[in-house]
């Protein structure tokens, strides 16, 4: 089993080699038939490991095997956690590719391989950052993906405003690595090491924690939320999804952003969860604090948007927030919430943005106002995009629902108020796009300068108008939508996410995440909350008057890159400011 670790990553790297050098001489037809091959390869075989897997494998590559305890090699670890996440990639991935099958209207200059080519090496770097187990290659495999992303996000690069979203993007993410690759110096200057676990056994043996440990941890921590799009890391988000093509947001948002909150969990479990790394107490406080104005702020965002794209991405800022919360509470209850949590936000998110891709290509445009009443004909789009708006409120039995209600009731008190309202307000942003755009419901609403873009005009992504919507474009999002419902449905699948956070997070117990009593409660309570608003949405549509209270955050989200970047280095400042209390009373 342990060979077959690096396949995993190197499966879709050779797929997208051979795609590049052979796409000008393959037929379009070959060349999708060709990725969508590797892709369900590589998934197939990923799920082979999950499932026949008796133990967590570990693989060497390249027989750099440690001696006497020192090691630098590259080294993947494949415990259920990891191949977990792996095997959500894989599926999305495949999905993705299925979704745009035969999708784009290609340059005549661009060989009909160019995006299945991206699409799997963007594969190949999510796969090999969460099976890797050093620290500086999971930055390796991360900036592979993240280089991968700033191109398929200006793909249409004919288009001004995709290349500079795309800029935007780069930017401020490389900013994020830089800060990563800074703190994984520091900890390589004190300990010698780069493995994850040994890092943070080496920092245990060295005694307390000191600023040299509180730097590297902001650094490191850093760039990881830069790419999960937490307040106030989180500006480039919104301004990417709203260029970048459908199935690119699909993976954006379904699969990129999680890997970031995973990433932050397993760096402070592995290296600065130890007594000399960063005292629980401080880490709480900085993921709740850094969790706790993500969630309002995308909440708030994606309320106030008429724009789908960026509706959408704004819900997924603020639900990052709520798997951050999660992680920063930092017991079992939780962290098993936050994995089950993490799986339906995948499947649902990636579904809404499938159905809004339908949308652009029949109708051109993602505006709601524009496409007030238009969208009546799509029935079972608008069944889908309906059940993805409940499913994002927490509805029960779907595994967003279930995440949900874990980690409410692992925190507790006002925070579980604040998942509820949260839930409430991003499903029902979504719930009242769908009542006005697929049932025509109130009066249409007047333009107002209260939404930073609207989305009118936009050029479809497909070769055009189709006289019906593809059979991929459907299958794909009902798809996703039934594998979330399924995952809170089944009993096991819920144990099994339990079982791999206890394999992975040293210390602690199996904990398995199952419905209860209160949390179904809370579930119907945010779903019946989010049909209210959409409701009165709909039925009185506020005055900008009414949403001046809003202005001032509305106009932190400038467009400008330097803003961007001023606001990744308040971020810092922040996180260092909420960690270093504990550093200083001991």
């Amino acid at each position: 089993m342990n060979r077959l670790l690096p396949m995993v990553v190197a499966l879709p790297l050779l797929g997208s080699a051979l795609l590049v050098a052979a796409g000008r001489r393959l037929p379009r037809l070959v060349a999708e038939a060709i990725g969508g091959a590797v892709a369900a390869a590589t998934a197939g075989l990923v799920l082979h490991l999950l499932i026949f897997s008796s133990a967590p494998a570990r693989e060497w590559v390249g027989g750099w095997e440690p001696r006497e305890g020192h090691s630098v090699g590259i080294v993947l670890v494949g415990d259920p956690l990891a191949l977990g996440l792996a095997a959500t990639v894989c599926l999305l991935t495949v999905a993705v590719l299925a979704y745009s099958w035969r999708y784009f209207e290609e340059p005549l200059r661009r060989h009909a391989g160019s995006f299945p080519a991206l699409v799997l090496l963007f594969q190949s770097g999510m796969c090999g950052f969460v099976l890797t187990g050093d620290l500086f290659n999971a930055f390796v495999f991360f900036e592979l993906m993240s280089v991968v992303a700033y191109a398929l996000t200006g793909y249409r690069v004919e288009e001004a405003k995709a290349v500079q979203g795309a800029l935007t993007f780069g930017v401020v993410n490389s900013l994020g690595a830089y800060t990563t690759l800074t703190g994984i110096v520091l900890l390589y200057a004190r300990t010698g090491e780069l493995g994850m676990r040994q890092i943070g056994q080496q920092l245990d043996a060295q005694g307390p924690p000191d600023l040299l440990v509180l730097a590297a941890f902001v650094l490191v921590l850093t760039g990881l939320l830069v790419k999960a799009a937490a307040a106030p890391f989180h500006f480039w988000l919104p301004d990417a999804h709203a260029v970048a093509p459908t199935p690119v947001c699909m993976l954006l948002s379904g699969v990129m952003v999680e890997l970031g909150v995973y990433g932050a969990g397993r760096v402070y479990w592995s290296v600065f969860g130890g007594p000399g790394g960063i005292p629980a107490a401080d880490a709480q406080r900085a993921l709740v604090t850094l969790g706790v104005s993500s969630a309002v702020v995308g909440a708030v965002m994606c309320w106030h948007q008429r724009h789908l794209k960026r509706l959408l991405a704004y819900s997924t800022v603020s639900h990052t927030g709520l798997f951050l919360i999660g992680l920063g509470l930092l017991t079992p209850e939780s962290a098993g919430g936050v994995a089950v949590y993490v799986l339906g936000h995948a499947g649902v998110k990636a579904a809404l943005f499938a159905c809004v891709g339908i949308l652009l290509d029949r109708y051109g445009s993602v505006d709601e106002h524009e496409l007030h009443g238009r969208a009546g004909e799509l029935r079972l789009v608008a069944a889908m995009f309906v059940t993805g708006g409940l499913a994002l409120a927490g509805l029960p039995p779907f595994a967003a629902g279930l995440g949900k209600a874990a980690v409410e009731e692992a925190a507790g008190g006002p925070l579980t108020a604040l998942f509820v309202v949260v839930s409430a307000v991003t499903g029902g942003a979504v719930l009242r796009v769908a009542a006005r755009v697929f049932g025509g419901l109130g009066p249409r609403p007047s333009d107002d300068t209260a939404y930073e873009t609207s989305g009118e005009d936009e050029e479809p992504e497909t070769k055009g108008k189709l006289g019906r919507v593809p059979d991929t474009m459907l299958a794909v999002p009902a798809v996703l939508l039934c594998g979330a419902l399924a995952v809170g449905l089944v009993p096991g699948a819920a144990a099994g996410v339990g079982h791999a956070v206890d394999e992975a997070v040293a210390g602690v117990a199996a904990v398995p995440v199952h419905w209860s009593a209160a949390g179904v409660a809370l579930g119907l309570l945010s779903t019946g909350l989010a049909v209210g608003l959409a409701t009165y949405a709909v039925r009185q549509p506020r005055r900008p008057a009414a949403r001046d209270w809003t202005e001032p955050l509305r106009r932190l989200h400038s467009g400008h890159i330097g803003d961007y970047v001023a606001w990744v280095l308040a971020g810092m400042t922040l996180l260092a400011a909420l960690a270093l209390p504990g550093l200083v009373a001991g």
